[in-house]
């Protein structure tokens, strides 16, 4: 199957952005979210994982990041903290600014919307639609809640919605925390918004269709699969995440868009950073760091050894 929640693990610029677009806000088409129930359990973060590659004169950390956390996960301490202290520039796999967002929140209104006259539901087979709209009614949420919005969009918003609804937060995940004490760094980020939106509005609209259906098959699984990452991921369980995180996907198309052809990327990047001196802070989701396609991974193709600290 096809992890419902790998967009929301992997696209962070998307997290605040999703249910705050025009349209689509607690005012808009959507109706306001209901509340949640009770937060997610306290977790106590022993050792997220953290890795170093470096030569004679360049050190790049590597950190595995959850893009939206419960609050209270005390993790910002020990190595990791003396890592991105020691860093020259934070790097992230997107830096929005605040100036930025409606910006951003517009390119991927425009990117995510149907042509006129085009309905999302109409799209959609006979069961994969009641199966859709099964799990809107789960989350209390109207049933016209998407119909203007391509898959990608929906299946997105529909995987975020039971875990905001739970006391999951993106102000508590990693990069917010991390870009909060990184105040005054430099900011290098791997990929633009831009790219993201053009990368979620070329996947081929089958390959968007299916997506959709797994979210919405899988609606009651969200929340505990996004509990049992956030353990891993606390206790540096990288075989966990890997687990988890790297299934198939039920669609090659999807799996190298949103994951394989990005580590290459990243890695190429971390491979030509290398010839520059200095020290760098790497955060990227910890999907991308598990795995025998990891970054790590492509990094040990082009000779590359990265050494676990924690």
């Amino acid at each position: 199957m096809i992890r419902n929640f790998r967009l929301n693990c992997i696209l962070p610029c998307l997290l605040g952005i999703a249910l705050t677009a025009p349209g689509c806000t607690p005012t808009g088409d959507m109706g306001a979210l209901p509340p949640a129930d009770q937060a997610p359990n306290q977790v106590v973060a022993q050792a997220p994982a953290l890795w170093r590659v470096a030569d004679e004169d360049t050190t790049v950390y590597l950190f595995g990041t959850v893009h939206i956390l419960p609050k209270g996960v005390d993790w910002f301490k020990d190595d990791i903290a003396d890592a991105l202290a020691s860093s020259d520039a934070l790097v992230t796999e997107i830096y929005v600014t605040e100036d930025e967002k409606p910006l951003v929140a517009k390119a991927f209104m425009t990117s995510g919307t149907l042509p006129a006259g085009e309905n999302l539901r109409d799209m959609m087979s006979p069961d994969a639609r009641l199966q859709y709209e099964l799990a809107l009614k789960k989350l209390s949420m109207p049933l016209s809640a998407f119909d203007r919005y391509e898959p990608w969009y929906a299946a997105l918003n529909l995987s975020l919605i039971p875990l905001f609804q739970q006391g999951y937060t993106d102000r508590a995940g990693v990069e917010s925390v991390i870009e909060a004490k990184a105040a005054g760094k430099k900011r290098i980020q791997l990929e633009s918004y831009r790219y993201q939106a053009e990368m979620l509005d070329g996947l081929p609209f089958d390959s968007q269709l299916r997506y959709l259906a797994s979210v919405a098959g899988d609606i009651d699984a969200i929340v505990p699969t996004l509990d049992q990452l956030v353990l891993e991921w606390a206790s540096g369980d990288t075989e966990g995440i890997d687990a988890l995180m790297n299934v198939d996907y039920g669609d090659d198309v999807l799996a190298d868009a949103l994951f394989a052809s990005r580590n290459r990327k990243w890695a190429a990047w971390i491979d030509e950073r290398l010839d520059t001196p200095g020290t760098v802070f790497v955060a990227v989701g910890a999907g991308h760091l598990a795995g025998d396609k990891s970054v790590q991974a492509v990094l040990a193709q082009r000779g590359i050894k990265t050494v676990r600290l924690q």
